[in-house]
């Protein structure tokens, strides 16, 4: 006969193959010291309430503590049979203190466990990717101020559009992240109420105090309706949304690593400690770690839809595909933390080619859009500025030159309101330091940027 603890009503032993497919003890296992944790509270509160004794409590909490110590140390065996985390623990604590232990489940359901457990940890892990991000978001502030006087091309539809100043350049990353570390904070803000108390859905006949135990768990709040409680996964949806769009920002960048530390480009170049080698061909040096995190972004938006998928037809409350939430985070956990902990030192370390991205920034053109706010500046409206600007280019392209070596003569083949002073503006320094509106390119604008990027770190430092 079956020895689950909810045997009682079955006649049969659970087949072989079911056991195997119903159970999650085998990655649900990472929730053991939040199960600990909140088996803790659970016992303290009941005892509070005087549902069970303090001799119970004490034996329970002295019990859980030695069970903790096992799972650590190694020591503690995972059996498929245990279904769970939360039936493993538990019976492993029956087996150390006796009938006390069967005591602590009194009043919550493992629906309500699971729900605090999975809160717990995600609480956690925001914590740790909040910092990854933190650090990032230092590389990237030092490396803007560091490199503040490079220039670089910018561009649209990846074709040379206009000069740009590198640490701008960083900086435009470093808002993509600043507002990465915001949702994670937001996140974590939605997610600090306790659900435990909830019971299986409608909450419990026993006198709990479900203050208490959200105090004790360092929760904000218990959660508002019972049933929402246990059948809520929105937090573990809004988590993975979060990381997505972090990957999604990791990934822009790591597909501008690999094209600018191409030969065709040589703007950078990673060190050796972040790239590997080929084994036909003894020259290559291959960005092997932005390819990588490029290739992950999928697993990360794979785990986002998954979870979608999962909750988007379930009723009310709790149903047992809600088993399948749990490993698609564990999975983005570990791939946005893996991911962070590799970009940030390897920004950090990642050389400059300056005098070849300070000449491709004078490429293509790119300071045509100067030319035509020249016009603009001398009455011509900028419609027709822009319809001379590009017959000049068209000009110039023909004869294989930049606008900036064409005489003043052919020019004024365009028209007669280019004078001298147009070789003052059509220069990459000249364009760069012409952008001075806020949030430009122009140093005195990246200066600020670069500034209130200071600023909030100290804020959330």
């Amino acid at each position: 006969m079956s020895e689950k603890m909810w045997s009682g009503r079955f006649k049969l032993p659970t087949n072989k193959f079911v056991e195997e497919f119903n159970a999650s003890i085998h990655f649900d296992k990472r929730f053991y010291k939040y199960d600990i944790k909140g088996s803790m509270a659970h016992a303290k509160m009941l005892a509070k309430q005087g549902i069970i004794s303090e001799t119970d409590r004490d034996d329970i909490v002295k019990g859980l503590t030695q069970v903790l110590a096992e799972i650590e140390s190694g020591n503690f065996e995972f059996v498929t049979g245990d279904e769970d985390i939360h039936m493993a623990v538990e019976k492993r604590l029956t087996a150390i203190i006796g009938d006390a232990g069967k005591r602590l489940h009194t009043a919550r359901s493992r629906n309500d466990q699971v729900a605090v457990d999975f809160r717990m940890y995600l609480m956690a892990e925001i914590e740790e990717v909040m910092e990854l991000v933190n650090e990032f978001l230092n590389v990237l502030v030092t490396k803007a101020e560091k490199h503040f006087d490079v220039h670089m091309p910018g561009f649209t539809h990846l074709q040379t559009a206009q000069p740009i100043l590198f640490a701008q350049y960083i900086m435009a990353y470093f808002q993509m992240l600043k507002r990465d570390y915001t949702r994670f904070a937001d996140c974590l803000e939605r997610m600090d109420y306790c659900p435990l108390g909830s019971g299986a859905l409608a909450g419990t006949t026993f006198p709990i105090d479900r203050h208490f135990t959200a105090s004790e768990l360092g929760f904000k709040a218990p959660t508002e309706n019972t049933l929402d409680s246990v059948s809520d996964r929105d937090f573990a949806i809004e988590f993975l949304s979060a990381c997505a769009i972090c990957q999604m920002h990791l990934s822009r960048f790591s597909e501008e690593l690999i094209i600018y530390s191409t030969s065709e480009f040589a703007f950078i170049e990673l060190t050796d400690d972040f790239c590997t080698g080929s084994s036909i061909m003894p020259q290559k040096k291959n960005p092997d770690m932005p390819e990588l995190i490029r290739g992950k972004t999928g697993r990360v938006y794979g785990s986002l839809i998954s979870m979608l998928t999962t909750m988007k037809g379930l009723p009310l409350a709790y149903n047992k595909d809600m088993q399948e939430d749990k490993e698609p985070v564990f999975d983005a956990v570990d791939t946005i933390k893996a991911s962070l902990k590799i970009f940030a030192p390897m920004v950090e370390k990642m050389g400059l080619r300056t005098e070849k991205m300070f000449s491709a920034a004078g490429a293509g053109y790119s300071t045509a859009t100067d030319l035509a706010d020249y016009l603009v500046r001398k009455g011509l409206p900028f419609r027709e500025s822009h319809h001379v600007v590009g017959s000049t280019v068209a000009y110039a392209i023909e004869k294989g030159i930049d606008i900036s070596e064409l005489s003043i003569d052919e020019f004024r083949r365009f028209s007669d309101k280019i004078d001298e002073d147009i070789y003052g503006y059509i220069t990459v320094k000249a364009s760069v330091a012409s952008r001075k509106a806020y949030g430009g390119t122009a140093s005195e604008s990246v200066k600020i940027q670069i500034e209130n990027g200071k600023k909030f770190l100290n804020e959330i430092n």
